[in-house]
C-alpha cells in the first residue's frame, strides 16, 4: 500500500477520515520491517503481536465514531534505553540483555496516552555512548541511504527506521548531539528539546546533566505533535521544567519575515567538508529570501566545547554506571569473591566505548585531577552558556551545520575515537547550554548523501526554532523520501 512512506499528520487524516484503518497502516510498516530489516537493523526488539492489538483497539475507536488524536493508530519506535514496562530495555549493552523493567518512563506513559503503535526497541550506541552506532552490543545499523555507511548516533536505530519507512517516528535521546546527528545523516528531522522540558524519568541514565528525550520524524509538522505529546513537568523527575508547555503545532507558520539569524564563524570549522558547508550556506540564502536577516556572530568558547564536553559526561557516565555491578540486577560474571565478580561482570559485559568513558570519567573525578579536569570543565561549561546568552540579546535563531560531514563510511572512525569525538563539534555547545536545537534536511552530497543543518533557540523556545524549521521546509519542498 505505501502507507509507510507518508507523514504521520498524512495518515491521521487518512484514519479520520476512515480511508485507511490503523490494522492495515499497522500491517503495511511490519510488512516494510520484513522487507528491510535484515539489511539496515534498526530494531533490537519488535512487538508485533502488541503492536497488532493496539492498532485493534484504535479501529474500535474509530468505529464508533469517536475523535482519535494526532497520534493514534500511528507506528512509532523507542530508543532502548527508554524504559517500557513487560519490554526489555537493554541500553544494548549485554549487561542489561535481559533487563524488563516493572514501570514505563515517563515519556512512554505520556504517548501512550495518545495511543500510537508502538513496533518496538530500536539500537543505539551502548548506554548512548557514540555517534555511529557501531558500538552497540548486538548488531551495528545501517544507514538506508547507502547501507556502507553509519546511521550516526547514538540514535542511529530511531533515524534509519524512520528514514527506512520501518516506523513513521521515533523518539531517541541527545546528550550530545544524539538525535541530531542521525537525523542529518539520515535525512529526517529531529529535535532535541530544552533541557528539562521532557522528563528524564525511565530515561536510562548516561550524563544526567546533559540528557534529553526528544523526537525523529519525517517532517516539522510530525516533531511538533509528537513534542505536545511529550513535553511538560513530570514531579518524578527534579530537573524537570515547571514552565508552561505551548502548542507547538501553532508554530507551523510560514513565516521568518523580520527574524535575526545568527550564524557564528566557529561553527564553520576546518576540516569541513565542502558540500555540507555550501548546503547549510545556501540554507541561510534561503531564509535571506524569505525576509531573515542574517547577522554573522562569535560564541568564542565553541573550541573548548568538545573537551569540556569529553570531561563532565564520562564524569557523570562513570557515576551513574556504579550501579551495573552483577549485584541488584542485570548480569553477572562469577567469581570466587564480590570483588572478582563485580570485576568480571564489568569486564566482560561493557563494550570497549563504555569502558573507555568510564576510565576518562573516573580519571577527571579522582583525588588529585578533579579541579584540574573536572571543576575546570564545568568553569568552562559557564563560559559557554554565556556566549549564548550574550549572542541571543542580538538575534532570535542561530543557524549552524549539524555535522562536520555527511555519513561516514562503518568502520572508518571506529579506530580512532578522537577523530569519532570531533564529530560532535557542532551539537555538543547545546547540551552544555542545554539550549533547544531542531535538525532538518537541506541536501545531498555528490553521493547522494543526506545533509542537515541545525536551528539553536533560546532556552524554552522551541517554538521559534519549529517555527523557522517549518518555513524553510515549506519554501525548498524539501522531500523526505523513504529510502
Amino acid at each position: 500500500m505505501g502507507l509507510y512512506k507518508k507523514t504521520a499528520h498524512e495518515l491521521h487524516e487518512l484514519l479520520a477520515a476512515k480511508e485507511i484503518s490503523a490494522a492495515e497502516l499497522t500491517a503495511d510498516v511490519l510488512k516494510r520491517i520484513d522487507e528491510r530489516e535484515s539489511e539496515i537493523g534498526a530494531y533490537l526488539e519488535i512487538t508485533r503481536d502488541k503492536a497488532q492489538a493496539a492498532a485493534k483497539l484504535v479501529d474500535e475507536k474509530i468505529s464508533r465514531g469517536e475523535k482519535i488524536s494526532a497520534l493514534e493508530g500511528i507506528p512509532c519506535a523507542i530508543k532502548d534505553n527508554i524504559c517500557t514496562k513487560g519490554i526489555r530495555t537493554t541500553c544494548a549493552s549485554k549487561i542489561l540483555e535481559n533487563f524488563v523493567p516493572p514501570y514505563d518512563a515517563t515519556v512512554v506513559k505520556k504517548l501512550s496516552a495518545q495511543n500510537p503503535v508502538v513496533l518496538g526497541k530500536v539500537n543505539l550506541d551502548e548506554f548512548a555512548m557514540g555517534g555511529s552506532t557501531e558500538n552497540s552490543g548486538f548488531h551495528v545499523t545501517k544507514n538506508p541511504h547507502d547501507i556502507t555507511r553509519v546511521p550516526g548516533g547514538s540514535s542511529g536505530g530511531s533515524a534509519a527506521a524512520v528514514a527506512a519507512g520501518e516506523t513513521i517516528f521515533a523518539l531517541g535521546s541527545d546528550t550530545g548531539g544524539s538525535i541530531r546527528q542521525p537525523a542529518s545523516f539520515c535525512g529526517v528531522v529531529g529535535l532535541k528539546p530544552t533541557y528539562g522540558r521532557v522528563s528524564r524519568y525511565g530515561l536510562v541514565a548516561y550524563a544526567s546533566s546533559l540528557d534529553q528525550i526528544g523526537p525523529i520524524t519525517r517532517d516539522v509538522t510530525d516533531c511538533a505533535n509528537v513534542l505536545n505529546s511529550i513535553a511538560g513537568h513530570d514531579e518524578m523527575d527534579s530537573t524537570s521544567s515547571a514552565a508552561a508547555v505551548p502548542d507547538f503545532t501553532k508554530s507551523l507558520i510560514s513565516d521568518v519575515k523580520g527574524l535575526k539569524i545568527g550564524l557564528p564563524k566557529e561553527y564553520f570549522v576546518k576540516g569541513m567538508d565542502a558540500e555540507v558547508e555550501d548546503a547549510v550556506i545556501n540554507a541561510t540564502k534561503v531564509f535571506e529570501n524569505l525576509g531573515a536577516e542574517i547577522i554573522e556572530i562569535s560564541l568564542p568558547h565553541t573550541e573548548f566545547a568538545i573537551s569540556t564536553y569529553y570531561l563532565i559526561a564520562p564524569a557523570e557516565a562513570a557515576t551513574n554506571l556504579e550501579r551495573y555491578d552483577g549485584v541488584s540486577y542485570g548480569a553477572r560474571v562469577d567469581g570466587v569473591d564480590v570483588v572478582e565478580m563485580m570485576t568480571n561482570t564489568r569486564s566482560e559485559k561493557f563494550g570497549e566505548e563504555v569502558k573507555r568513558r568510564i576510565m576518562i570519567g573516573n580519571y577527571a573525578l579522582s583525588a588529585g585531577y578533579y579541579d584540574a579536569y573536572y571543576l575546570k570543565a564545568l568553569k568552562v561549561r559557564t563560559l559557554i552558556q554565556k556566549d549564548f546568552t550574550d549572542a541571543f540579546k542580538n538575534v532570535d535563531v542561530i543557524l549552524a551545520p549539524t555535522a562536520p560531514t555527511a555519513a561516514f563510511k562503518i568502520g572508518e572512525m571506529v579506530s580512532d575515537p578522537l577523530k569519532m569525538y570531533l564529530q560532535d563539534v557542532c551539537t555538543v555547545p547545546l547540551n552544555l547550554a542545554g539550549l533547544p536545537g531542531i535538525s532538518v534536511p537541506c541536501g545531498f552530497t555528490s553521493q547522494n548523501l543526506p545533509i542537515g543543518f541545525q536551528l539553536i533557540g533560546k532556552a524554552l523556545d522551541e517554538a521559534t526554532i519549529i517555527r523557522a524549521a517549518f518555513t524553510y521546509e515549506q519554501s525548498q519542498n524539501f522531500s523526505n523520501k523513504v529510502v
